[in-house]
């Protein structure tokens, strides 16, 4: 990743390209000790950890003290962990149901029913692609009426089958063209935001990369709102919010300041009730690993509301709903 992009106005560059060209140098050492390895059979196990150990040092220098737009550029990372990567590392059985018995099929939602840790769960996911092939396909994460529609009937399902909901945030926002407004786009958001304040089944909603606007919100109402470390959750885009109110779309690093829109910010604000912790270097550095804990951290949370019964549930949710805000009378 190259921090100059994206850190603007500061006087941290130097000490970024060093730590850049260090960590470049110290990975080309690492290639080259492995092949090495593989060539010669040699064992020089011990040189290749003490690199390691370095290229973990530089990657936490690199990525200390971030910025909110810095958390910005890492939420859009193209490599970090989608939609797919979640199913197969986390779902056992996966299979995906498609429509929403009103329109359409929107391929920028995905979900199914599938065992979580042997646990029957229903699992909805806003589905980004990795290449622009793949994101043209699903519409770059942004659904269409018709993919809230399907989420809500799946949620319906899943509640008269007594199946928990994983929700997986990854979205700039809802489609926001001629045919999803005439489709009813904000009326498909508020459903789903009514319908998922009274469902009477547990909701897990995890942010894994970009939540943006009423098209996050629409998939975010749950017992339990967890955040990647590094991503973010927002009422507008960073330079959708300094276009209208900076009048100048350049300064998107400042309004992401403004805008508290970090999962440290939204945790201290009661928004969301969890941080997931991400591997040294963000989640696209260790997808596996980042899957894992995910996984993890749903199930044991899903392990807690399942053992609460449903109208103390709902009661939780609706206290849960209201707190949420801070103001000054």
């Amino acid at each position: 990743m190259y921090w100059k992009s994206f850190w603007p106005f500061t006087g941290r560059w130097s000490l970024l390209e060093d730590l850049e060209l260090q960590l470049k140098d110290v990975e080309k050492k690492l290639q080259a000790v492995k092949e090495f390895i593989e060539e010669t059979g040699i064992d020089l196990s011990g040189e290749y950890e003490a690199l390691e150990e370095k290229r973990q040092a530089i990657m936490k220098k690199l990525y200390s003290g971030l910025t909110p737009w810095q958390k910005v550029q890492i939420a859009r990372n193209k490599q970090r962990p989608n939609f797919q990567d979640y199913i197969d590392g986390m779902i056992e059985g996966f299979m995906e149901l498609h429509g929403d018995r009103l329109y359409g099929d929107d391929r920028a939602v995905v979900g199914g029913i599938g065992y979580l840790n042997s646990v029957p769960v229903t699992i909805i996911c806003h589905a980004k692609g990795k290449n622009t092939e793949e994101n043209i396909i699903r519409n770059f994460g942004m659904p269409h009426p018709e993919g809230y529609r399907k989420a809500l009937r799946l949620m319906k399902q899943a509640e008269k089958f007594k199946r928990p909901v994983i929700c997986l945030i990854d979205t700039p926002g809802a489609y926001c063209g001629v045919g999803a407004e005439e489709r009813g786009q904000g009326e498909a958001i508020a459903r789903n935001l009514l319908e998922m304040s009274d469902l009477r089944t547990p909701i897990v909603s995890v942010v894994i990369g970009e939540g943006g606007s009423g098209g996050a919100l629409a998939l975010g109402v749950g017992d339990r709102v967890l955040m990647l470390e590094n991503a973010i959750y927002s009422v507008i885009s960073p330079e959708g919010c300094a276009s209208i109110l900076l009048k100048d779309s350049s300064r998107a690093h400042e309004a992401a300041k403004y805008l508290k829109l970090t999962a440290q910010d939204l945790y201290d604000f009661k928004i969301i009730d969890g941080i997931i912790e991400e591997p040294v270097g963000g989640a696209h550095s260790d997808v596996a690993g980042t899957v894992r804990r995910v996984k993890d951290e749903v199930f044991k949370v899903l392990q807690d509301l399942m053992k609460k019964d449903i109208d103390v549930l709902l009661e939780e949710r609706y206290k849960k709903i209201r707190s949420i805000g801070a103001y000054i009378e």
